[in-house]
């Protein structure tokens, strides 16, 4: 945001340097990311085998996660289904475990509706929930055809992932995926639904700016959680009382000021985390239909904290 107000003279600016202050355990946490036995959970042998189901009909083979697991390691090193089983089942060997190994069909086709656990500890205080979103390709649509043959414009769509991030605690708290037609104000109460931490500061860019915004924040947050919206310039008053404060501060302090004091800046660090994710799992879907590419991303958004329970870097500033 800052840059948007001193663009003519950026270049005068200094960036900003920082440095990582427990360099030795961050390092072992980046280490740790690449160990296999990180992502196959001890004591999998008891929960990989499904169930038996009263009833008739076949009785299922895998569990959900025996699935799941499948599925992250797939995810995780970048691997198609077929790779993936034939990954799975030479780590099996190699551990020593003789269990049966699902197919590429099979992980298709229970990836729908898959049940993604998640095992997050409630708070004990409030909590900041920042919140953005961010699109992702769907399979293929590089671009470099249009580019380089000028083949015009196509029709493919893309997805758009919403998260929900908790700076304190380095987590995404919570996360959708919705087709692009869907508004991030339209998505937000499917968004925060499952946060079960009560929520006392919330930061939102300005697409959040609205009074459906607001009426959701307070149904599920309560009255006193602090909303921090940018107004638009042409903002006028009446849309309530925290938002006509933000409207007066700007009107008479600035907006550098306003960002400053109510530490809007902090919502960089959920735009940090849509960088981590493309970077990390791919800017793009590897699943073709809907209902996967839910579960693709809800697994996603869980390795990614997996990773940050590993070790987080602390910085402090350098110059």
């Amino acid at each position: 945001m800052p840059h948007k107000f001193n663009t003519d003279r950026r270049g005068k600016f200094l960036k900003a340097r920082y440095a990582v202050t427990n360099w030795p355990e961050y390092n072992e946490a980046l280490r740790a990311r690449g160990d296999v036995a990180i992502w196959f959970e001890h004591g999998a042998t008891g929960k990989w085998r499904a169930p038996k189901r009263k009833g008739r009909g076949g009785q299922p083979t895998y569990s959900d996660f025996a699935i799941e697991a499948c599925l992250t390691l797939g995810l995780i090193f970048h691997q198609p289904l077929r790779q993936t089983q034939g990954f799975v089942r030479a780590l099996l060997k190699l551990i020593g475990l003789e269990l049966p190994v699902p197919d590429f069909s099979t992980l298709s086709r229970r990836a729908i509706g898959l049940a993604i656990e998640e095992v997050r500890p409630k708070s004990a205080g409030s909590i900041t929930l920042i919140v953005d979103s961010t699109g992702l390709k769907i399979h293929g649509g590089s671009g470099w055809q249009d580019t380089k043959h000028g083949t015009g414009k196509t029709r493919k769509s893309w997805r758009k992932l919403h998260i929900g991030y908790d700076p304190d605690s380095g987590e995404i708290v919570a996360s959708l995926l919705s087709t692009d037609q869907v508004g991030d104000e339209t998505a937000l109460p499917d968004l925060i639904a499952g946060i079960e931490s009560p929520v006392g500061r919330f930061l939102a860019d300005g697409a959040y700016d609205g009074t459906g915004v607001s009426t959701c924040l307070t149904e599920a947050f309560g009255p006193d959680v602090e909303v921090i919206i940018p107004p638009p310039k042409t903002a006028v008053f009446g849309l309530g009382h925290q938002r006509n404060t933000h409207i007066q501060h700007i009107a008479t302090q600035g907006r550098m000021a306003w960002q400053s004091k109510t530490g809007y800046n902090d919502r960089a660090l959920v735009e940090a985390q849509v960088g981590r994710y493309k970077a990390v799992i791919g800017a793009g879907l590897k699943s073709r239909q809907f209902k996967r590419q839910i579960t693709e991303t809800k697994i996603a958004t869980k390795s990614l904290n997996r990773m940050t329970s590993l070790g987080r870097a602390i910085f402090k500033r350098a110059a």
